[in-house]
């Protein structure tokens, strides 16, 4: 059997119905050739009007035959490549390997697609590379082994598979770029909603510590104003008859009184002040000791009948601190003290210290702070259960909490109920 013979049945077994639908424009074209398709000539046309390339290589891997087209595709002129290595057709990165590859196929020929799953590159005679589809069907005869290789150019499907793969890439590009901007737009809403939320919060907050006020202040102002009321009259009274014991009693009254709206008021002025940011720490250098005698001095005028305040100084006398928002610390801490403690008790004040901070200490034996009270007691307006028969604002301590802040210190509460109270400050000893 001829090598024309074998090309022949190989194109009808395998791509018959391909071949034969490119053969026909070429019938059309050039109706005076009547070729027999099942002889010699309808073969040879077959092999030579074929528009994929065609080669057959022997067991050496020499090419023997090859077709126009496959000659065009590679860029050689007519029988250019016969008798060369079929390795001048793989580019010059995949030759070495080529070499084992085609001696293992011979080893065990049959027909397949060459480099199932790979990407396949031939070489044109200019050097240039091109992607290839590689179709091979082994036959043998009395002269010898050999493999028929059919070559298709997918050079124009790679590039609409490239261009595919580009519009794919931008389309997902796209798709994340908008996923983005979405995301952008939900973040930035869910950012609107809570500064809404916290604006609503803190207006909420707001109207309740209005509320608060309001009825703290109409309870708080009306005791002192009811007081100072019936003892003028008394006063009036008194003096009409000249009785000065009893004068001078309600104007004792009277001016206590006006100390406790003074205090009310005082402490409504600093936390405004607090929330405006217009207290600052200005510190300065003075002496501690002195400064703490005054104020505990001062502090011993509005104590109770035979309450002590009893003052103990175990650290350096100069230090640097705000000498104001110190004094309204001690001021809030010893007035409470007095305040919440039975008569004839003593209030204890201590500063200690150590290598770079003072330790502050404020303790009574009065009635004390609940446990559940203890978490809530340095908020605004907040008074304990067991002290709403004890006149204040509930204002003092979250001025004092805030006045610590401000030098940079911390504040420790340690109480029992009906066994008393102390308040530790800690501050650093210079600012």
């Amino acid at each position: 059997m001829s090598i024309n013979e074998v090309i022949l049945i190989i194109i009808q077994d395998n791509q018959r119905k391909y071949l034969y639908s490119l053969l026909l424009p070429i019938l059309a074209m050039k109706p005076v050739v009547q070729l027999k398709m099942q002889g010699k000539e309808g073969s040879e046309a077959l092999f030579q009007y074929a528009t994929e390339g065609i080669l057959v290589v022997n067991a050496s891997g020499v090419i023997i035959r090859i077709n126009p087209s496959a000659e065009k595709l590679f860029g050689y002129a007519t029988d250019e490549l016969l008798g060369k290595k079929i390795e001048i057709l793989v580019p010059k990165r995949f030759s070495g390997t080529h070499e084992g590859h085609r001696t293992k196929y011979s080893d065990n020929p049959h027909a397949r697609s060459m480099g199932a799953g790979m990407e396949l590159y031939g070489m044109k005679k200019d050097g240039t590379e091109i992607p290839v589809e590689i179709s091979l069907s082994p036959y043998a005869n009395e002269d010898g082994k050999f493999t028929i290789a059919f070559i298709v150019d997918i050079s124009h499907r790679k590039k609409a598979e490239e261009k595919m793969k580009n519009y794919s890439i931008e389309l997902e590009q796209q798709v994340r770029n908008r996923t983005l901007i979405l995301e952008e737009a939900i973040d930035e809403l869910e950012k609107t909603k809570k500064d809404l939320y916290a604006s609503l919060e803190k207006e909420r907050e707001l109207n309740e510590l209005k509320s608060r006020f309001v009825s703290m202040a109409s309870h708080e102002f009306r005791t002192p104003l009811a007081t100072i009321q019936s003892s003028l009259s008394l006063v009036k009274k008194y003096g009409e008859i000249n009785d000065i014991e009893k004068q001078d009693k309600h104007i004792a009254k009277i001016k206590s009184s006006i100390g406790d709206l003074t205090d009310i008021l005082n402490d409504f002025l600093s936390v405004s002040k607090l929330e405006e940011g217009k207290v600052e720490n200005l510190c300065e250098e003075f002496n501690l000791r002195t400064f703490a005698t005054e104020v505990i001095s001062e502090m011993q005028s509005i104590a109770k009948t035979d309450q002590r305040i009893v003052y103990t100084h175990n650290c350096s006398d100069v230090v640097s601190l705000d000498k104001r928002l110190l004094k309204n610390i001690l001021f809030n801490l010893i007035s409470n003290a007095t305040k919440f403690s039975p008569e004839s008790s003593d209030i204890l004040v201590t500063i200690d210290e150590t290598a770079q901070e003072l330790l502050l200490t404020v303790k009574d034996s009065g009635i004390g702070i609940s446990a559940a009270d203890q978490e809530h007691l340095f908020e605004r307006f907040f008074r304990g259960q067991n002290a709403t028969h004890i006149q204040g604002t509930g204002l003092g301590l979250n001025i004092v909490a805030k006045y610590v802040e401000l030098m940079n210190g911390s504040i420790e509460l340690k109480s029992e109920e009906n066994i008393g109270t102390a308040f530790i400050i800690t501050l650093p000893k210079h600012a």
